[in-house]
């Protein structure tokens, strides 16, 4: 908080991130270690946490700090090895692989990244050692702040086993409280269930479960990220959506993202899929594959509305809605003829094209359509929006 001008150090009291209540984005994101100690948990409502610890600190995000600390730490962990896996926005896997000549035992090199990284951006960060992405991750979980911990092989059954099954990689509430009812609390008794009695109850994740539990990972550090396998956005609308052309210019504002990223990576989808969440938090989907692949905006919202149509009941209000695509081609790959479709795709293509350039360069809101004129809506919804970013005399472009 210090390259905010902050005195309080929001670490050290209970304190949590969250988002903007007015924008019915009133959720829990992240949560101070001693905030945990009021059993604090993250995506729950501000209202529920508040009745937890009613002196709870509460804070927006600042988008733009976290994007600039993220890239910061990445640097600075890609001095210590060339194979750096970015998992998420704070977190990453290093194969220190014939590294030892340079920075020591594991061990010792995990404490002179810990330390350069204090020194150099003043935050603190926990570091796991093992053999393997899972353990190492489950290692860096333990004990906060500041710390250095291994889980190798022979380390599991002590340090591992004993914990609850919800702290395993990979298990969310919903499979603990499964768990739980099937009468595996800790992570040592789930390592020790029959393999064929959690594949009848979970399905493959219970194999995968009782892997983790095992500490069995064959997954390898990937420094390159693999193409993604689709696309989508979402958006909390901060008002009951109760009508169809409404809800369609959130959708098509979605799509102009979504058409932006494909275009972006020289990609095309040809699945689509709708999904809603009404006012009761109830959620549905739908999706559609299309005849051809494609990136243009205009044939995915195409699309997009027709599955819309077909998953609205046109009484029940909306709270969120998403757009998510899937089965990526490359962009070459030719489009299937249709003798009765006499649309002109190429003209499509150089308008998508150049409007992406316009954005590019003069920003994301420098060209859009006149519908959005005066509208409750943005032009372009999903991902990081410029409030939330919060940028300051800079103009910042959004992909």
């Amino acid at each position: 908080m210090k390259c905010l001008g902050e005195t309080l150090d929001l670490r050290e009291i209970p304190s949590a991130i969250c988002g903007d209540i007015k924008k019915r984005h009133g959720i829990i994101l992240a949560k101070s270690t001693p905030a945990k100690k009021y059993k604090i948990k993250t995506a729950e409502t501000i209202s529920d946490a508040l009745k937890k610890c009613p002196n709870l600190v509460l804070v927006q995000p600042h988008y733009d700090l976290y994007e600039a600390s993220s890239k910061a730490l990445m640097e600075i962990l890609k001095r210590f090895s060339p194979e750096v896996e970015q998992y998420s926005i704070d977190e990453a896997y290093l194969d220190m692989t014939g590294t030892k000549s340079l920075w020591g035992s594991p061990v010792v090199a995990a404490n002179l990244i810990k330390d350069k990284i204090y020194k150099e951006l003043g935050f603190t960060v926990n570091i796991g050692v093992s053999s393997n992405k899972l353990l190492a991750k489950m290692a860096s979980d333990f004990k906060k702040p500041n710390l250095v911990h291994t889980l190798f092989p022979k380390e599991i059954q002590t340090k591992m086993w004993n914990l609850p099954v919800g702290e395993l990689f990979f298990c969310g509430r919903a499979t603990e409280n499964k768990l739980n009812k099937l009468g595996i609390k800790t992570i040592g008794e789930l390592a020790n269930t029959d393999i064929s009695f959690l594949k009848n109850h979970l399905k493959k994740h219970g194999e995968i479960l009782w892997c983790f539990a095992n500490g069995i990972d064959v997954s390898v550090v990937e420094s390159v990220a693999p193409a993604n396998k689709g696309y989508g956005n979402s958006m909390t609308v901060p008002f009951d959506v109760c009508d169809a052309p409404t809800a369609k210019m959130v959708l098509l504002s979605l799509c102009e993202t979504v058409g932006m990223r494909l275009r972006k990576d020289e990609v095309k989808i040809s699945v689509i899929a709708v999904s809603i969440k009404d006012f009761a938090l109830r959620s549905m989907r739908h999706q559609k594959t299309l005849v051809s692949a494609t990136n243009i905006t205009n044939e995915i919202f195409q699309a997009v509305s027709q599955a819309f149509d077909e998953l609205w009941d046109g009484d029940t209000p909306i709270r969120q809605l998403g757009v998510h695509t899937s089965r990526v081609v490359d962009q070459n790959v030719q489009r299937q003829l249709d003798l009765f479709d006499m649309q002109n795709y190429e003209k499509y293509e150089v308008l998508d094209s150049t409007i992406d350039k316009i954005r590019r360069r003069y920003g994301e809101e420098a060209i859009f359509r006149a519908s959005y004129v005066n509208a409750r809506i943005r032009p372009l919804n999903g991902g990081v929006s410029k409030e939330k970013l919060k940028a300051k005399g800079e103009e910042i472009l959004y992909e």
